[in-house]
């Protein structure tokens, strides 16, 4: 089901203060004070933004199926737009919530492999989940690392929207990412820049990274003007990565947009297609979503799909930083194409079990090896987490040194197109004894995705409130004092439980 979430005023989150510089519209960082009790969802929200609703995968009996199988997924919007929701006083769209995408967007602690994807399992006992046979095990999947001086060279054509709803807070923070960016480009980097509103045109024609100047006064002159003819910008786009292909090199477009069309061909699913049919492998897309007043997260996440790469969205000047410093270059070099995952349960020690997320990546079992079945494109450094919630028969009373499942990772290499895998097998020696004994990133992930799911209304939110979740992650940061991120998901936590009172 697709949502339309429409405006309403804006509540204070109780207890605490929030500054955050959220996207779109005229700057508006918000300062959010102690004002009295807050109401829940769907309380206020910015003019005009579509989600769409996916449902939460069911609990499966590994007696009629004891196979799960999904499409990688590196995206991590779901994660920043509840941010910039949290910041500006009420609680996310529950449809706008996606837990992988939340769990994908934390640091890991996994080993990077030589090449290709290296595969991590393990697990642990949660306290909320009070069943004695119920564990959460953890599936984690490693990128190997291209070093900036060992990786090819690159040709990036961003495809900006300069229309009218861009002005304020989003051109400023796409301006300043640019700028970042730049500055850690290697000298024979290449970079174009083509802006549309009524019309596209090619603002910055394939230039190298050494012609300075010339790049960051194109950044620089960047305004907003009128109209959204998101067509023009695609079709314009593509065409000039294209006759600019570097057969040796990484060819990516990036899309800045908010995923709104009012002039030119508007229907997202031909967008969609012109996208499919431009892409192939020879160029992976990566779509930045700004935006606050209007936002349709629905079409960049397809286009995002579409040109297989994927989709973040920018809501503060920290996380442009983040993700056109890291996530634009030091995962530039794609290092698996069409990845998929299986995980094999055994029905002799799982009786049950539910993926927590991803349930709009879900492929047929026998789609894991298929070329023709659609997987995710993983970049170098990139990690991808995937966590499920197990019950192991006779409230947990299996062998010391039981098999409970095998993890196998299928993909394409880009270099020789072959199909290559890996596996693991999971046991429960894997399983850490208590959730306090559990590695500090596993007891993130899961408690990441505990607020996912409570934010979203899935079956943990029944199992644990956002004041427990914002009571774990604090003691969790006093293990990571210097963890940004945690620190930062400390305040997340803590004003969703005041504004869910």
């Amino acid at each position: 089901m697709r949502r339309l979430w429409t405006t309403g005023m804006a509540v204070a989150v109780s207890g605490m203060t929030i500054v955050l510089a959220a996207c779109g519209g005229p700057e508006h960082g918000r300062t959010v004070d102690d004002a009295g009790p807050a109401p829940h969802y769907p309380g206020p929200a910015p003019d005009r933004q579509t989600f769409e609703d996916y449902g939460v995968n069911p609990r499966v009996a590994t007696a009629e199926d004891n196979r799960s199988t999904f499409a990688l997924d590196v995206d991590t919007g779901s994660y920043a737009v509840a941010r910039s929701h949290l910041a500006d006083g009420f609680l996310p769209d529950p449809a706008s919530v996606r837990t992988e995408e939340f769990v994908n967007y934390f640091p890991q602690d996994y080993l990077p492999p030589p090449d290709g994807l290296g595969v991590h399992v393990d697990g642990a006992a949660v306290p909320f989940l009070t069943d004695p046979g119920t564990r959460v095990i953890r599936v984690g999947l490693q990128a190997a690392v291209v070093e900036g001086a060992a990786r090819r060279p690159a040709n990036l054509t961003f495809v900006i929207d300069t229309s009218g709803s861009m002005e304020g807070s989003s051109l400023t923070m796409v301006r300043a990412g640019l700028h970042r960016l730049v500055d850690s480009l290697r000298p024979d980097d290449r970079v174009a820049i083509i802006t549309y509103s009524d019309d596209a045109a090619v603002r910055l024609p394939m230039t190298v990274r050494s012609e300075e100047a010339a790049i960051r006064r194109v950044i620089d002159d960047l305004e907003p003007q009128d109209s959204t003819n998101l067509e023009a910008g695609l079709r314009v786009g593509y065409g000039h990565a294209l006759a600019n292909l570097r057969n040796e090199g990484i060819n990516r477009v990036v899309l800045l947009s908010d995923g709104e069309a009012n002039v030119g061909q508007t229907d997202p699913d031909a967008l969609a297609g012109q996208i499919a049919r431009a892409a192939g492998h020879q160029t992976q897309l990566a779509v930045v979503g700004v935006g606050r007043q209007t936002y349709n997260e629905v079409v960049l996440e397809q286009f995002a799909d579409q040109g297989n790469g994927f989709y973040a969205y920018i809501d503060t000047m920290a996380e442009a930083e983040r993700l056109f410093v890291h996530d634009l270059t030091g995962t530039l070099q794609v290092v698996a194409l069409d990845a998929k995952v299986q995980v094999t349960f055994d029905p002799e020690t799982v009786s049950h079990y539910r993926l927590l997320g991803y349930e709009n990546r879900q492929v047929g079992d026998e789609g894991l090896r298929d070329p023709g079945v659609d997987g995710g494109e993983v970049g170098a450094s990139h990690t991808v987490t995937a966590l499920y919630e197990v019950t192991l028969p006779g409230g947990g009373r299996v062998g010391s040194s039981a098999r409970l499942a095998t993890v196998e990772v299928a993909w394409t290499d880009p270099d020789s197109n072959e199909p290559v895998e890996r596996s693991a097998t999971l046991g429960t020696a894997d399983l850490a004894a208590s959730f306090d004994r559990a590695p500090l990133r596993l007891r993130q992930d899961i408690l990441v995705a505990a607020f996912a799911e409570s934010l979203r209304d899935a079956p943990w939110s029944e199992r644990v409130s956002l004041a427990q979740i914002a009571d774990g992650v604090e003691v969790l940061r006093t293990s990571a004092p210097d963890d940004r991120r945690l620190t930062e998901l400390a305040g997340l936590t803590r004003a969703a439980a005041d504004l869910s009172g």
